[in-house]
């Protein structure tokens, strides 16, 4: 009976801890808006110093919290919106757009392949980091059928997210991006998620470029998923 009652209170706790410390990193990431301050960014340490307080393995986590992640599924479905309202834009921009998405797909594997090899990285990590450059949803999608570990590849996507918008910044200062178009495609390449968080605070239309921009990445990859996962064996 007490390990029944623990198991509940486990299951009550932890998806709402989770919930509750995002809700708490939004509203301090809306006071002051740095990268380094990102709800993706500080939930998870908060929740990792939790564990490590409580002495509760990652398995005990997800275990309560798995349809919390599960959610990302139907969400995924959320992502149609964009498309739909930048319509014009795709249709006007396709041939930049395609280009932009498959030049930026494959530097982003590229980089990380080559970056996995310079520091000895193989087998299932390797593959786990292929996938680091999309949203969360594809990126467990493509990850999974290339034969990663999903749950290893949204901690890459969160990283590369935060560390994109921050440098992102940077980059506009140094390049002559001089179009909404431009600076948008950057951070949606670039840091997905966070990317487009960060370009909606530059600009309302920046931030639609951004998150097209995203999403296209991202069904472009699972749609070539397979293709990947054929190539890399």
């Amino acid at each position: 009976m007490p390990a029944l009652i623990e198991t509940i209170l486990a299951s009550i706790f932890w998806p709402a801890a989770t919930i509750g410390i995002y809700l708490a990193a939004r509203q301090v990431y809306r006071r002051h808006p740095s990268p380094w301050l990102s709800p993706l960014l500080v939930a998870p340490v908060l929740l990792i110093i939790l564990a490590l307080i409580l002495k509760q393995s990652y398995t005990q986590y997800i275990h309560v919290t798995h349809w919390l992640v599960a959610m990302l599924g139907p969400a995924t479905v959320a992502f149609a919106v964009p498309i739909y309202e930048q319509r014009a834009t795709i249709r006007r921009y396709w041939p930049a757009l395609a280009f932009g998405v498959v030049v930026g797909s494959t530097t982003a594997m590229v980089t990380a392949w080559g970056l996995a090899s310079l520091l000895s990285i193989d087998g299932t990590l390797r593959l786990s980091l292929m996938a680091r450059s999309f949203s969360t949803p594809f990126a467990m999608t493509v990850s999974k059928d290339i034969g990663g570990v999903p749950d290893l590849t949204a901690i890459f996507v969160v990283v590369t997210g935060v560390i994109g918008a921050a440098l992102g910044d940077v980059l506009m200062n140094i390049l002559p991006l001089k179009s909404a178009m431009a600076r948008g495609a950057l951070f949606g390449m670039g840091a997905h998620g966070a990317g487009v968080a960060r370009a909606n605070q530059i600009g309302r239309e920046e931030g639609s470029i951004a998150s097209l921009v995203m999403v296209l990445v991202g069904l472009v990859n699972v749609l070539f998923a397979p293709v990947l996962s054929i190539l890399l064996r």
